[in-house]
């Protein structure tokens, strides 16, 4: 049996597929049911409106959201914060300027590592490789 401490809450649990003991599973059950309860009355509320209302942090909710649980489809006004800056967005992990910023400084760091190798990345691994399977 695998054990660890739950990170929510600090006790030692068995391992299972939530990464959070039972009862810490068994209060996110009802902040959800919560959630989805102010939501269902008061549909145009944001997420900052609806975390005051049920005293369910931030962070819980757009757990909800990425996970299917909560649906923003229906609701204009929620949205939640982009994990890099914060940014209220309404899909994916991160916001547009994010998103572009991260992808301009990862093909820049492909050229430079690109530039380094003469155009073969990782070329050292495989010719290592190579000398191995010619001796």
């Amino acid at each position: 049996m695998n054990l660890g401490n739950c990170p929510r809450c600090g006790k030692l649990y068995a391992l299972n597929f939530r990464d959070v003991c039972s009862n810490c599973i068994k209060e996110m059950e009802q902040e959800y049911q919560i959630c989805v309860d102010y939501l269902r009355e008061n549909k145009g509320t944001n997420i900052q409106e609806l975390s005051d209302a049920t005293d369910v942090s931030i962070k819980t909710i757009t757990k909800f959201i990425r996970e299917g649980r909560i649906s923003i489809e229906n609701a204009p006004n929620m949205m939640y914060p982009c994990e890099v800056c914060g940014t209220l967005i309404r899909e994916g992990h991160m916001c547009d300027s994010c998103r572009h910023r991260l992808t301009k400084d990862l093909a820049s760091a492909a050229r430079d590592v690109g530039q380094k190798d003469n155009g073969n990345i990782g070329g050292r691994t495989y010719n290592a490789l190579d000398k191995l399977r010619d001796s």
